[in-house]
């Protein structure tokens, strides 16, 4: 190497440059290669560089070759190997030194070390994909501002949430995704944050409202972290939807509330049928003894507003939850259909009827008549809906609720059902108007139009038959009731015709024990056995009841209410009877719904609904009394 080369490799000998032939053969190997490569100057010069580094070129050396020999200069990143065998990135630049005829004496190749560099951007990046990834899955909304509000990420979720595209949204103030009064109070409460550190929101969890890119507001838990980077604070929002939340919730409560709504209800109805019964028992005792023509009217009259009453007692029953059901596989279809003609004439000219039935036969676990009524209130209530005419449309499908909507509707279970939908073109029903319009006496009709038990009594059926109802409405935008029945795999023979009543009451002469808390009622119902021959011990509560069934072998049937203070239900008091006396006959009276014991079989058991006219006790007694006779 001649002395103007050596003057300029002692300049440079702390920096890390080689100077090498144009074949890589190093010339010269400066204190800094030794500290970064770890080969000391005197193992280092006369090999060839790429050699001993094991380099790692971005194109091939010969290319680099050819731009020096054209250029006289490159530059590009290298990967080295070190001694101690670590791999390391060194940006760099070489340069030639050339003779007058401009052939290249030297190369002079100065590397700076990058490699920290290089491991910092790929951390770098390797943080960047992994916030990428939590961008992209994290379930609730995740949106990332700096201390000005400016939005830097916005996450999948949060463009689920808001309508807004990352691209549409960053470099935005995160004020456009809040409605008022919460946008106008954001930058007078960071401004106070960032002066004062006095937070209200960052560090905790907040009920607030959101509003998406089409306008529409809804509600939101709000939780902020803050963290700083670069001298700079950054600001991360998770925000959860509780909008279905705060739907199941209110579910939730108006079920409380309507379940609350049904056990008054149910009480109120079984007291109702308790005088009702004495009403009807002691007309129909007085009718015959009356001569006057202007009395025995006076009788019929009343006899006739008593059975009014009765039928009012049934519909709050069947709010209640409480009406006597006869649940069977029934073909839903074929059944709507067999009284769409009585629909029709129920709507009148102006309503057009739409029935939609499948071919197949979907079968539903349900009461026929009661399924009937039902249909028939969705239709005056649609008609009423509709003065100047309209369309109603009657669907029956199948579906099958998942536990994604079970989830929203917590009493629903799973599985298939068969669905009748009833839709109307009327004038729909505001929000507060929906909302109440299960409620029993609750109506928007005039005084005198109705009993607002119309809707309390299909969804009391609806629930009764375990099923499921929804209602949706708008105002001037019709109104759709959803009815979920259960699914029955398979029908079972319709029952055959009811006999023929004998035209005279069946009379007996067996003794009877009558088991009533009512006095009242007790006393004509005493007096009514009595007319038909039976002989009649009363007991006003169950352990009486025992005691006389103990005094008195020869009782051959109980007639007990289901209901009764003293600690022992009619159930109660049957099952220790039979205990007692296997022979002995129960007969059941409730103005509920058929007691649980008559449903599951027991061989001396059966059941008279309240209120029951003096030919349904006749007939019932006797029938149960020639059971196992």
């Amino acid at each position: 190497m001649n002395a103007e080369l050596a003057s300029l490799a002692d300049v440079l000998d702390a920096a890390v440059v080689i100077i090498h032939d144009v074949e890589g053969r190093i010339l010269h190997w400066t204190s800094g290669c030794e500290r970064l490569y770890g080969y000391p100057r005197s193992e280092a010069v006369g090999e060839r560089v790429h050699d001993l580094l094991d380099t790692r070129y971005p194109v091939e050396r010969a290319e680099i070759v050819a731009t020096l020999a054209e250029r006289g200069a490159w530059q590009g990143e290298l990967d080295h190997r070190a001694r101690d065998g670590s791999r390391l990135s060194v940006q760099s630049l070489w340069t030639t030194r050339q003779s007058a005829d401009g052939a290249t004496n030297a190369v002079l190749q100065n590397n700076h070390d990058v490699t920290s560099l290089r491991r910092t951007q790929a951390e770098l990046a390797a943080r960047e994909a992994h916030l990428s990834s939590i961008l992209a899955t994290v379930p609730d909304a995740m949106i990332v501002s700096d201390d000005h509000g400016v939005i830097t990420s916005f996450s999948a979720g949060a463009t689920a949430l808001f309508g807004y595209s990352p691209d549409e949204i960053v470099g935005r103030n995160v004020k456009v995704l809040m409605p008022g009064p919460y946008r106008d109070d954001h930058s007078t409460y960071m401004d106070n944050y960032l002066r004062t550190g006095e937070a209200r929101i960052i560090g905790y969890g907040r009920l607030v409202q959101a509003v998406t890119k089409d306008g529409k507001i809804f509600p939101v838990e709000l939780a902020i972290g803050e963290a700083t980077g670069a001298g700079r604070r950054i600001f991360t929002g998770f925000i959860r939807d509780l909008s279905s939340r705060q739907k199941m919730e209110q579910e939730l409560r108006q079920a409380q509330k309507m379940d609350a709504i049904g056990q008054l209800t149910g009480g109120v109805a079984h007291d109702f049928n308790n005088i009702l019964t004495a009403i009807i028992a002691n007309l129909e005792l007085l009718a015959p003894m009356l001569e006057d023509p202007d009395h025995r009217e006076l009788a019929r009259e009343a006899q006739g507003a008593a059975q009014d009453g009765s039928k009012l007692a049934a519909q709050l029953l069947a709010f209640a939850r409480r009406q006597p059901l006869n649940p069977k596989p029934t073909d839903v279809g074929r059944h709507v259909a067999g009284f769409a003609e009585m629909l029709r004439r129920t709507l009148g000219e102006a309503v057009a009827l739409e029935l939609s039935v499948p071919t197949e036969a979907l079968l539903a676990v349900v009461d026929g008549a009661q399924l009937q009524n039902a249909v028939l209130n969705l239709a005056i209530n649609a008609r009423d809906a509709m003065p100047r005419g309209g369309r109603l449309a009657v669907e029956i499908s199948q579906v099958r609720l998942d536990p994604d909507y079970a989830q929203m509707y917590p009493e629903v279970r799973t599985g298939r059902y068969v669905l009748v939908t009833v839709t109307d073109t009327g004038s729909g029903m505001t929000e507060e108007v929906r909302r109440k319009a299960f409620d029993p006496f609750f109506t928007t009709k005039p005084v005198g139009s109705g009993t607002g038990l119309g809707l309390s009594m299909v969804y009391g059926f609806v629930k009764q038959s375990g099923g499921h109802i929804q209602l949706y409405s708008e105002s001037g935008h019709g109104t759709s009731v959803r009815i979920y029945l259960p699914y029955a795999e398979s029908a079972e023979p319709e029952a055959g015709p009811s006999r023929a009543r004998p035209p005279e009451l069946p009379k007996g002469s067996e003794t009877i024990l009558l088991v009533e808390d009512d006095p009242r009622l007790r006393r004509v119902l005493s007096r009514r056995l009595r007319s038909l021959g039976y002989a009649v011990v009363e007991a006003d509560n169950g352990a009486q009841a025992m005691a006389e069934l103990v005094a008195r072998p020869e009782i051959a049937l109980i007639f007990t209410d289901m209901v009764m203070p003293g600690g022992m239900t009619g159930l109660e008091l049957a099952q220790a009877a039979v205990a007692m006396k296997p022979s002995v006959k129960i007969l059941f009276t409730s103005g509920y719904a058929e007691p649980a014991i008559a449903r599951l079989g027991l061989s001396s058991g059966a059941w008279l609904k309240k209120p029951y006219t003096a030919d349904e006790l006749a007939e019932k007694v006797r029938e149960v009394l020639r059971q196992g006779g």
